[in-house]
């Protein structure tokens, strides 16, 4: 008789399978040796910026021990993020990608020496708090759009999103791990090692940027201009299945961003030890999807799921304002964070596999507006309804704004709900475009 042991259990191949169907798809790092550096460079550099953006506002309150001067740092942060991130796009489309994402990581190494130098004076300067935060966030802007317009260059058509999946792993990875160990940096090692550690990651992240093919513009780029600018607003407009995505992240945000009203909501629970646990929860629920996004690649109707995602997010904070259990609380803030991330993988694959290369930065400048914006604008709305109303209400009445506003542009705007990748004259045509141009070039 054959041994037991080597008839296979069909029972647990099965469960394998299944299980492989929910991890990440590796195709992008597999086929793409741009992508795995980028990723790397990625992971590492956000890691570290985590640490400064821990340190900032330590250092701001220890300086001024003023809540107003410490709010002041995302006011110096969101001016440059709004202008550099439409002239950014501009730039990507007509720049060389790549030397725009090497010189932006120097000059992000080069604040994270001065924030360093400044915090090791006898006593240390307020002013250079505000201008690095400010020109950071302007480096960020011009930075962003050239990386995703890069991501279309250097991962096969089919696999883009598996690709926008594996980015917010990098992502979710970094704002997990990142918070909690620079707590303990700032903490036990003190400032100066939390600039100097994030000054080591831009020096590593560069070396492996510098090794990137480059990514000249496209013969049918424009120079950047306030009128190539208005030449991508335009296209964005004209196209309602875009446009959809974009307003529906930034009604989600605005309406239904919990964050700043979370150290008063620990209290009214009588669990202030739960507040780091309620930061952590929404990136949490993001880790887990981004853990087991495989099944990203087999949806085809990313606009449904665009819209389906951003209307539970509100339901999840629905329920988050609603109820007066801190664990059910936890929960429904990491499924929050979990409907997030879904909305965001669909977002990035429809913006990647419709959009011409030619306008690719110039859109990815639209886009940092629509999912950056959002929730700076609201933390004041949050912050505001709670003083108007309460801190409950704050976070489920934006809840119930949220899936209203998501029902209502989901009626607005039926293209974002139709569109299918497999249909879309506009993914139809690029994913032409770019077989013909990799036929061409083998």
């Amino acid at each position: 008789m054959t041994d037991s042991e080597d008839v296979p259990d069909s029972g647990s191949a099965s469960s394998f399978i299944r299980l492989r169907a929910l991890l990440p798809d590796l195709a992008p790092w597999r086929t793409s040796a741009d992508f795995r550096r980028l990723w790397v460079a990625g992971l590492i550099t956000n890691f570290g910026s985590f640490l400064t953006f821990v340190a900032l506002p330590v250092q701001m309150k220890e300086l001024t021990g003023s809540a107003v001067a410490v709010g002041a740092i995302g006011a110096a942060e969101l001016v440059p993020l709004i202008v550099f991130g439409l002239y950014g796009g501009a730039l990507a489309d007509a720049l060389d990608k790549r030397t725009l994402i090497v010189w932006t990581e120097v000059g992000q190494g080069l604040l994270c020496a001065g924030l360093l130098v400044n915090s090791l004076l006898p006593d240390p300067l307020v002013w250079p708090l505000y201008a690095v935060a400010a020109v950071s966030s302007a480096l960020v802007a011009i930075q962003r759009p050239a990386l995703d317009a890069l991501t279309p260059r250097i991962v096969r058509h089919e696999h883009l999103p598996a690709a926008a999946a594996l980015n917010s792993l990098r992502w979710t990875v970094g704002g997990v791990a990142g918070p909690a160990v620079a707590g303990l940096v700032v903490a036990y090692a003190g400032l100066g090692w939390a600039y100097a550690a994030d000054l080591v990651t831009f020096v590593i992240s560069v070396v492996l940027a510098v090794g990137l093919a480059a990514s000249p513009a496209a013969h049918e780029a424009a120079k950047p201009s306030l009128r190539s600018i208005a030449e991508g607003a335009r296209y964005a407009w004209s196209r309602k299945e875009l446009l959809g995505t974009y307003a529906i992240d930034l009604s989600a945000m605005f309406l239904a961003f919990p964050l700043a009203v979370l150290p008063f909501l620990a209290d009214e629970l009588d669990a202030e030890w739960s507040l780091g646990l309620m930061y952590a929860a929404l990136p949490a629920g993001a880790l887990l999807v981004s853990l087991t996004s495989g099944w990203t690649s087999r949806v085809h109707r990313h606009g449904r799921m665009v819209v389906l995602a951003a209307a539970f997010w509100g339901l999840a904070m629905v329920a988050a304002g609603a109820v007066h259990n801190v664990w059910l609380v936890l929960l429904f803030l990491t499924l929050g964070g979990c409907f997030d991330m879904v909305s965001g993988i669909f977002r990035a694959a429809m913006w990647n596999q419709t959009i011409p290369d030619e306008l690719r930065g110039r859109l990815a400048g639209i886009e940092l507006l629509s999912y950056s914006v959002g929730p700076q604008l609201g933390q004041v709305r949050a912050g505001g309804m709670a003083a108007l109303l309460n801190v409950r209400a704050s976070i489920w009445a934006g809840g119930v704004l949220c899936v209203a506003a998501v029902g209502a542009l989901a009626l607005c705007l039926p293209k974002l709900m139709t569109y299918d990748v497999r249909t879309n004259e506009h993914a139809v045509r690029l994913k032409e475009a770019r077989e013909g141009a990799a036929a061409g070039g083998s």
